[in-house]
């Protein structure tokens, strides 16, 4: 299964994850607490609300949201540079580090690559990605498909 990170339709994902592991209708359908009517309609979305969202994660064993982590790390804007004389504040919110690349992420953008979609040096500019790390990425993972 290839995922377009740039435009997620999680509905037909969900669905897609749901055939794949084979789990019965009725078994959803009493997890979710809809119809099979209105579980063919949370499969047409494009868009779903995040209770509905964690209910399938937590009943498929699969975190979708980092579907939308991986896109985040992929396509939003760089951060604003911060001014060294000035210390950030602490927030009550946890900070996450933009730059942990999931195995997920490290294939769709080698297969960017090698499918000539984009260049090494595109690839470092749009997805800033540091050089040394897509060499290594390179180097490694071709090593694998050689084996």
């Amino acid at each position: 299964m290839s995922i377009n990170f740039k435009e997620i339709h999680i509905g037909s994902l969900i669905k897609e994850k749901i055939e794949i592991e084979d789990v019965d209708t009725l078994r959803l359908c009493n997890f979710m607490k809809c119809t099979e009517k209105e579980l063919e309609n949370l499969y047409q979305s494009e868009n779903l609300p995040t209770d509905i969202l964690l209910k399938f994660s937590k009943i498929l064993g699969y975190d979708f949201f980092r579907l939308y982590s991986q896109h985040l790390i992929l396509f939003s804007p760089p951060g604003k540079q911060e001014n060294t004389e000035h210390k950030r504040e602490k927030s009550a919110f946890p900070e996450f580090r933009k730059n942990l690349y999931t195995k997920e992420i490290i294939d769709f953008v080698l297969e960017q690559m090698s499918s000539g979609k984009k260049t090494k040096s595109q690839i470092i500019k749009e997805y800033r990605i540091p050089k040394t790390t897509l060499y290594k990425w390179v180097a490694k993972y071709s090593e694998r498909k050689k084996k």
